[in-house]
């Protein structure tokens, strides 16, 4: 009896295991060299830098040795400017610019490209947004600082961007997309190509191929944080009442004593072209303008190279 039991129980069992192997011999499996050839063809090419240095750092330049700098907010109504750390103004305005808007950063269009975050400028009818954008570095290794609205002598100066080889001062402003105030986290240049960083900036795996993973241990300044959490504001200047409050650094200072380009005709074009957007002025979008990032990148010019500047900040 048990042995006719055990042998109605092995059939079914048999019978399943014989299906089994039909269906796996039905179906092959894969070639394993054609999957991980595909994968490397595909895949980006991605250092794991969660955790050690940060890579980024390269983007800061090495500070004098023996001088120091301090975090202390300048004062409410600073007489002097930051021609020693910074471009030469080029707006003036008796308003406070608007804070900075949130906004998605569209992907890199492919390789090698560095992201300019959007700003408040000044124009015929106010202050007006000018979209983020890609951009084409006008060398190998250049790295973008913005600009950013200073308050100094009762008026809001704008200090123009540049590009060199390290960041240097741009406010304190927290402007996203790795641009979180002091330095730069969105990426770094290696061996003649931009590294992106896939923490700050919003990347298509199929569009460029050097990636990288790395959330940079950042003090933000606090006014900014506690006005993301209590007012839901981002400052766009520095100083003043309301501003961000924070002195330019050494590496800085440093930063802005090398070899530097301005801004290239392209960016130019692109800042006055949303000039004469009705949508993108403040006083007509409150805040939230109708293009606050372009999705088409902007081309290098020619011929822009860094340039030594003179005793008087300019370049000679």
């Amino acid at each position: 009896m048990k042995s006719t039991f055990r042998l109605a129980l092995c059939i079914p069992l048999a019978l399943v295991a014989v299906l089994c192997l039909a269906g796996l011999q039905l179906k092959p499996g894969p070639d394993l060299t054609a999957v991980r050839a595909a994968g490397q063809a595909q895949a980006p090419y991605d250092q794991n830098y969660d955790q050690g240095t940060d890579p980024a750092a390269v983007n800061q330049a090495q500070e004098p040795s023996g001088q120091s700098y301090t975090t202390e907010a300048p004062p409410a109504d600073q007489s002097s400017d930051d021609s020693g750390v910074a471009e030469q103004p080029t707006a003036t305005s008796n308003e406070a610019p608007p804070p900075l808007p949130e906004y998605t950063q569209p992907p890199p269009p492919s390789d090698d490209y560095v992201w300019t975050p959007g700003y408040w400028a000044w124009g015929p009818y106010g202050y007006y947004w000018v979209p983020g954008v890609w951009v084409e570095p006008p060398f190998i290794g250049a790295l973008w600082t913005p600009g950013y609205w200073g308050f100094y002598g009762g008026r809001y100066l704008w200090y123009p961007g540049h590009w060199g080889r390290h960041i240097g001062f741009y406010g304190g402003i927290n402007y996203g997309f790795g641009y979180v105030g002091f330095g730069y986290e969105g990426g770094y240049w290696n061996s003649g190509h931009f590294f992106y960083n896939r923490v700050y900036n919003n990347i298509n795996m199929g569009r460029v191929r050097n990636v990288y993973s790395y959330r940079a241990n950042v003090r933000v300044n606090n006014y900014v944080r506690n006005a993301r959490v209590n007012n839901a504001i981002r400052p766009s200047y520095r100083g003043g009442p309301n501003g961000v409050q924070v002195q330019p650094r050494a590496s800085e200072g440093a930063a802005y004593r090398e070899p530097t380009a301005p801004h290239m005709t392209t960016q130019v074009q692109h800042a006055q072209n949303y000039s004469m957007v009705r949508g993108q002025y403040a006083t007509e979008n409150h805040g939230k303008p109708a293009t606050a990032a372009e999705s088409r990148p902007l081309r290098a010019e020619p011929n822009v190279k860094p340039q030594v500047r003179g005793n008087n900040n300019g370049r000679r």
